[in-house]
């Protein structure tokens, strides 16, 4: 079955089509700095972290204690993860795959 949306439209097509147009990090720190501020895009960061720490089951207090995201934060990653739209769970597994590519 074929994954619908509900943000879908042509604005977020486009968008995301430029975020694909990326070719290295230097690019995405242009970009990003220019489409989202600093507080933006670090909360982005930071619920990848948390996704990340989550995934390797650390507890709520470790993550906490080294991302400084909020519990209710941890809370709404942790439901992504589990009932979400698997995105997280895409990346993850990605970054992963990569690293253990590089580590060989």
């Amino acid at each position: 079955m074929e994954y619908k949306s509900r943000l879908q439209s042509d604005d977020m097509d486009y968008f995301f089509k430029a975020i694909l147009s990326l070719q290295n990090i230097e690019e995405c720190y242009r970009f990003f700095e220019d489409v989202a501020t600093i507080n933006e895009i670090k909360a982005l960061a930071q619920r990848m972290h948390v996704a990340k720490m989550l995934e390797e089951k650390k507890t709520y207090t470790d993550i906490v204690e080294i991302t400084h995201a909020s519990t209710a934060t941890i809370s709404r990653v942790n439901k992504c993860l589990n009932y979400g739209s698997e995105g997280y769970n895409i990346v993850l597994d990605r970054l992963k795959e990569d690293n253990e590519d590089n580590e060989k």
